[in-house]
Formats: C-alpha cells, structure tokens, sequence
C-alpha cells in the first residue's frame, strides 16, 4: 500500500492505531484530533485519502464532506463513527463518501478498504439532498450489530437504484420496515408505497388496480412465497408490462425461495425478476446485543403515544435479552407496550416481566436446561411456550415447515462439523443417501468447510 493517508480521530487510541497500522503498510500518516487541521492539510493538497471520525471536537466529519469534495475532487474519504445508525450510513453515502465503518470497526477490513481507496479515482460528487436530514428518533429501524450495520450499509448503496428487492426473514423480524426504509430515504419518497398482498391480485381489475395506487412509488409483494401459482402468474404478466413511469419492485419472504423454485412451487422467472438484491433482517435472537437499545426505543415511543415513561430494573433487561423471542421484534415491541400499560410503577422489575412471558423460563431454547432431558422434551416445551405467546390467536401458517428446518439446519451443522466438513462420513452419520445430503446443503444454505478433524 502506498501513499499518503490523513487520519482524523479525537481518540488518541484510534490514532495511534492506525498510524502504526497504515505506516507498516507503507504509508505516510498525519494524524490529528481537530478539524480544523484537517482542513488544512486538505486545503495543502496533503493526503490520498482521509480516514475521520463525524463527531469531532471542532467539527463533524460528515458536514465537512462536500467542503472536502470542493477543494479536492477525488479524493477518497472513510468515515467512521460510533454513531451506528441507518441515518449516519445514509448521509455518509449522500454526502459521497468512499466508505463508511461502524466503530469498533475491524482493523484488517478498513486496511482493506483503504488499500482499495487508494487505488481507486474518485468519482466527482452529486449534489446533496436537504430531505434526507430525517430526525433519527423516527427511524424505522434500530440496531447497532454488525449485522445492523451490514444492513444499513446495504439500504444507503441502493436505495436510489432501479434494482429489485427481495428482503428476506423471520415473521416479526421487520421486512416490510427495510422496504419502507428503501423507499423513505430514496428519490421515490413522496411517491406511494403500496404492500401489496395475493388477495390485492384477484380478479381482472386487480393487476391494474395496484398499479394505478403504486403509480411510480414503491411496490412490494409481502410474503411472495406463499403467493399461489396463479398469483405469480399474475404478478410475472404485471411486471412485463409495467407503466412508464414504472415503480421501483420489491418482496418479502420469511425463507430463500430457491428451494421452492427447485420443487416448481415458485416460478424461475419470477424468482429473477425480484432477486436484483437480497437483504437479511436477522432474528432478534441473533442480535440480543440490540435488546437494550430497541426497549429504550419502545419506551420512549410509548411516552410519545401519552403511556407514560417508564423504565426496565437491569434485571428486567437481562431476563429479555436472554429470551428467546420467537415472535421476534414485533413480539417484542408488544411486550414492551404492554408492560408499560399494565405496570404502575416507573420502574419495570424483573418480576413483573416474567409474568408478562407467562411464567415461562427466560432462557433461550437450547438443550442445556438438563444434561439427561430427551429432545422430545425439550421441543415440546419450546413448542408449547411458542403457542402460549401467541394467546388465543394461532401461529403463523406453514408452522410444520418452519419447525422441521429449524431442526434439520442445526442437525446438519453440527454433523458436518464433527466429520471436518466430510460429506460422505456425514451422511453415513446421519442415514441419508450423499445426493439428500447435497441439496439440503444447498436448499438450506448451509456453508461447508473442509478440514482436517483433530481428534
């Protein structure tokens, strides 16, 4: 790597960091906590490229982008903040610059990413839009994992295109808030945003009637996997004749339709046309770092409907995070409001939450609760705990499929793992022929690597 490189940090740590980092790779760094300095050194001609925080001590790193764009056209910033929201990676995209990092940010990557900045010609920046100066508290989404950050990340690169999306996961997880998102921060924001279900499809003025909603806003099909095959059918024929101006198209499925298109349920043409881009909403449970940060937005919303504010005891947010929440962030949210409702004193106790979920364990549902407790055991309680969050209202419909592959993706992992990625050794171990293995490998996504077993 080489070239010059100024780092703009007012964390002594990070600069010194970086400035050994970027020197054994053989760069010059100037590195400096204020702004003011920076824009010196930009205003010299001085660097290849600028790694800066946004909250400065005399400054914001991503005010001082288009200032930067004017005095020196291509040259390539790196934003990184501790700011981790969907707002700071969209105006970092905005305001053009090269790249965006969430701190903590991981050392080897943003080398990669500078390596890359460095040999890479800027292009000349566009114009900022005023509109996307969105109050954060609205925010449709909030999360700071990485797998939050990967997301955010996603929605700011294309936002503004023309490709179709198709937003993957679980009931509850929030696909229709990522669509929404899409098309609230997008040059599409004052036209519709219409979700449109199979029964919206129906008749021979269903087609035409969604369209005239739409007009050139934003279309999505939710839940297109469970759409029959006259709907896609439909929707295949709508989609070859889209109006001028056309809506910007996109789809939510609590699966990967790939598996479905392999059976013939889904339509392969279909399937293409809405797989431009995918984006995964991860389960709540995969993201229990965001429970803390997503009850503080529950609650402060609830305080703006006039519920009251309130707060959780730290042994109420430690019993939710170690929930498992099957009905993810919408089970959550609901959880929240209606402790909020129910509870008279500002503070939530740990108590009063474990009422709330039923007297129901607040582990997740793992086998660990009793070294010698059968599977069957084990399944039957998550099963029975599944029904019981839902009170009198039935689970979602498909429940028989969801189940068995959150059996069998699990099952499958592990075996391979104990046979060192072995395809052959792992279908002797489970009993199923070496081409079943194979497509459930592939029709659940699951990722083989091979290694030496060291046991």
């Amino acid at each position: 790597m080489d070239g010059t490189v100024l780092v703009a940090d007012d964390d002594r740590t990070i600069r010194t960091v970086l400035t050994q980092a970027l020197t054994r790779a053989g760069c010059k760094v100037h590195a400096t906590s204020s702004m003011v300095t920076l824009m010196r050194w930009v205003e010299e001609g001085k660097g290849d490229l600028v790694i800066s925080d946004v909250i400065m001590p005399d400054g914001n790193g991503l005010e001082a982008l288009p200032l930067i764009s004017e005095k020196r056209p291509g040259l390539p910033v790196i934003v990184i903040s501790a700011q981790n929201t969907i707002m700071t990676a969209i105006q970092a995209n905005e305001a053009e610059a090269y790249d965006y990092l969430p701190k903590p940010f991981d050392l080897p990557d943003l080398m990669k990413r500078s390596a890359k900045a460095l040999d890479m010609k800027r292009r000349a920046p566009a114009p900022r839009d005023a509109d996307a100066q969105d109050n954060e508290d609205d925010l449709p989404l909030v999360g700071r994992t990485v797998a939050m950050q990967a997301l955010y990340r996603l929605i700011a690169r294309v936002m503004n295109t023309d490709l179709s999306v198709m937003i993957l996961g679980e009931s509850g997880t929030g696909k229709t808030l990522i669509a929404r998102a899409i098309h609230d921060f997008s040059d599409r924001r004052a036209l519709p945003f219409v979700v449109a279900s199979e029964r919206d499809l129906e008749g021979m003025d269903g087609p035409s009637a969604v369209l005239s909603r739409v007009r050139g806003g934003t279309l999505v099909f939710d839940e297109v996997g469970d759409f029959s095959a006259d709907a896609q059918a439909r929707i295949v024929r709508m989609l070859d004749g889209l109006p001028d101006p056309a809506p910007r198209i996109m789809a939510t499925s609590q699966t990967g339709l790939e598996a479905q298109m392999e059976r013939g349920a889904f339509r392969e043409d279909l399937f293409y046309r809405l797989s431009g881009v995918t984006a995964s909403m991860p389960p709540l449970r995969e993201r229990v770092e965001d429970i803390d940060l997503l009850a503080d937005h529950f609650l402060a919303r609830a305080d703006r409907d006039g519920l009251g504010l309130k707060r959780f005891a730290e042994p109420a947010i430690e019993l939710m995070r170690n929930y498992s929440w099957p009905g993810n962030v919408r089970q959550f949210e609901n959880a929240v409001r209606r402790l909020v409702v129910t509870v008279a004193e500002e503070e939530i106790s740990r108590a009063q939450v474990e009422l709330m979920l039923g007297n129901q364990p607040a582990v997740d549902t793992s086998l660990s609760n009793t070294e010698s407790e059968r599977l069957s055991a084990s399944v039957y309680k998550h099963l029975r705990r599944y029904f019981d969050l839902h009170g009198g209202a039935l689970p979602p419909d498909g429940l028989y499929a969801r189940i068995l592959r959150e059996i069998e993706v699990p099952l499958i992992e592990i075996s391979l793992d104990a046979t060192g990625g072995n395809q052959a050794k792992c279908a002797d171990l489970l009993g199923i022929n070496r081409n079943t293995l194979r497509k459930k490998i592939g029709d659940l996504d699951i990722e083989v690597t091979r290694r030496r077993k060291l046991m």
